[in-house]
């Protein structure tokens, strides 16, 4: 887990975040502070506490700011911050709170406000409230749950969650007015699909209500949720496709992704003697598939008789059944592969994610070689039922194979490894 370490938040802030004199530096972009009357600041998700910190820290003694922090944990606010502590995988009353504290800030901002958005995974359940009065926070609820537990990649997940949100989509943007609007975010999505981050509450949304119809059409269960939420599928309105512009441009920047996880891993594998292959087309891939993928692709590459290690980042889907154990999809993963290099004594593999928790587990993922099928029977586990189960972190548990950093404040996706020793 050194490399889930290495992805800090507050680092990654100083080198791409700074001040010179009244002009905030982010990324390649940069603002005149002299230019404005007030900042506002809004950061949600698992990573909200320190890169709100940084930013107040940055910002003290610059404008008059105010802000609304919503994250995991506790935390004592300055003055002019509102905490709340945000519901997560799936929003209620302190989520639903979160979200009102932030329109009613954005109903404050002017044309002279910089709003400051800082956006981690997390963000899409911590800060949430239906788009239609007519839909109750505790149907809201429900219809997170259904998403949750049908397996779809977290880009159409987040299509779905964006048009029914009231803040989502760019509705938070919305609410902002003529603010110049700044979004740092750290990203939890594939590549490039910064709009997807949190569902996007201060981005454009290119997502339509037809995608989001035929997304609802193949959800399993969507069908016996309350009536409330079928209703107002029936006549959604269109997420917004072009905000207004303040007086000056707005931006939007990504702090950390998978790329950053794979650029901070490839190192420590080639140090070890590895040759690095990386393959992230199983991105969003069920594990079924993505486990055999990567088995057959690390195969594949071995046969010029050198070791390889096969990085690949992002997530697997996983279809939870009704009654499931506690595990994880990198966990899922992990023990599927382990069938598959079952009595292999060239492999060697683990899935992790980034923010140190995987499922309804205390682990971040497992490792695995080809004696972990052999060992969990031996230890008086069925691995083909836990796998079917849902329920692999009892397994990886009593074999001490689990890795269980603890939390880690941050989500930047899934790391799986694969190293694969030649025959010869």
């Amino acid at each position: 887990m050194n490399v889930m370490k290495r992805m800090d938040v507050l680092a990654s802030m100083r080198e791409a975040v700074y001040l010179i004199g009244k002009r905030l530096h982010v990324g390649p972009h940069s603002f005149d502070l002299v230019l404005f009357r007030q900042i506002f600041l809004v950061s949600v998700g698992k990573a909200a506490i320190p890169m709100a910190n940084y930013m107040l820290e940055t910002l003290q003694g610059t404008l008059p700011l105010k802000g609304v922090v919503v994250g995991p944990g506790i935390w004592n606010p300055p003055d002019g911050i509102r905490y709340v502590r945000g519901d997560h995988p799936v929003p209620y009353a302190n989520s639903y709170a979160a979200a009102q504290e932030c329109i009613q800030l954005m109903n404050e901002a002017d044309d002279q406000t910089l709003v400051v958005f800082l956006i981690s995974g997390g963000a899409s359940s911590m800060a949430e409230a239906p788009l239609s009065p007519s839909i109750p926070m505790e149907d809201l609820s429900a219809f997170y749950r259904t998403i949750l537990y049908s397996g779809l990649p977290i880009g159409r997940a987040n299509t779905l969650r964006k048009h029914f949100s009231a803040i989502k989509g760019g509705r938070l943007a919305v609410a902002a007015g003529g603010a110049t609007r700044c979004t740092i975010l750290i990203s939890d999505v594939p590549e490039g699909e910064l709009d997807v981050v949190g569902s996007g509450p201060s981005l454009a949304d290119p997502s339509t209500v037809e995608e989001c119809h035929r997304l609802l059409a193949k959800l399993p269960g969507f069908t016996e949720l309350p009536s409330s939420l079928q209703e107002f599928a029936a006549n959604m309105p269109e997420t917004p496709k072009q905000l207004q512009e303040g007086r000056f441009p707005s931006v939007g920047f990504s702090l950390l992704s998978s790329a950053s996880l794979i650029q901070a891993t490839i190192p420590l594998v080639e140090a070890a003697g590895y040759r690095v292959v990386v393959d992230n087309t199983c991105d969003d891939w069920d594990y079924h598939e993505a486990s055999g993928y990567l088995v057959n692709r690390a195969i594949a590459e071995s046969k010029d008789g050198r070791p390889v290690c096969i990085l690949s980042a992002g997530e697997v889907t996983v279809s939870i059944p009704e009654s499931s154990g506690i595990g994880g999809r990198n966990q899922q993963w992990a023990l599927q592969v382990a069938r598959l290099i079952e009595g292999d004594v060239r492999f060697v593999a683990m899935s992790v994610g980034s923010d140190g928790i995987d499922g309804n587990s205390p682990a971040a993922g497992a490792w695995v070689d080809g004696t972990t099928w052999k060992r969990a029977y031996a230890a008086g586990f069925n691995a083909a039922e836990a796998l079917k189960e849902f329920n692999a972190y009892p397994l990886f548990a009593a074999l001490e194979d689990a890795i269980t950093p603890g939390p880690l404040g941050n989500n930047i996706r899934d790391l799986r490894v694969i190293l694969c020793n030649s025959d010869n």
